[in-house]
């Protein structure tokens, strides 16, 4: 079944796929704003709370159980990202999984060739009971959560007190339940 989910997620991203790398999303330009891959930009835009962090429901009718997080400043990637303000993006993130999901939170983010959108974000949602798979990284805290190589996306999960870090796959918001 977990191969099948993968599979099918493999075809949504590949024809889904947004170009990230050429983003055209623009706020000075408001006409950007509406293309599908700069929708969490114009959120941004929209709202006037001016948190530091943004928790959206997934639009996504299928994932009626994830909520997404976004900083409010224009980042495309971790790598934009100062290693405190990154520190502070994953503890909010993680923060809210718990609240969320208690011990059973999974946060996820998918690499590039993968997300439908421009704005850096993760899903947070509770975390599917067969998720776990071999290798991996076990780190203290929030700050510790390395950055994944180049593209590639990143799911974490806690386990035995530690931060679980799994990286280096495009497709990682399937370890979550929809």
């Amino acid at each position: 079944m977990r191969v099948g989910l993968l599979i099918a997620g493999s075809l949504v991203a590949l024809v889904c796929t947004a170009e990230i790398h050429n983003c055209a999303c623009e706020a000075a330009k408001p006409e950007t704003l509406e293309l599908r891959e700069c929708s969490l930009d114009r959120a941004v835009r929209d709202d006037a709370a001016g948190a530091p962090y943004l928790f959206l429901k997934d639009v996504n009718p299928t994932k009626p159980n994830r909520i997404v997080a976004l900083p409010r400043t224009n980042v495309v990637r971790l790598a934009d990202m100062t290693p405190e303000q990154r520190a502070a993006f994953w503890q909010v993130c993680i923060a809210k999984a718990v609240a969320l999901w208690g011990d059973d939170w999974g946060v996820a983010m998918n690499g590039e060739k993968a997300r439908t959108q421009c704005h850096l974000h993760v899903h947070i949602g509770k975390l599917r009971p067969d998720a776990e798979q071999e290798g991996g990284v076990a780190v203290d805290g929030p700050e510790d959560i390395p950055l994944p190589d180049a593209a590639a996306g990143l799911w974490v999960h806690r386990v035995a007190g530690k931060l679980h870090v799994h990286a280096g796959q495009q497709i990682n918001e399937t370890v979550l339940i929809r």
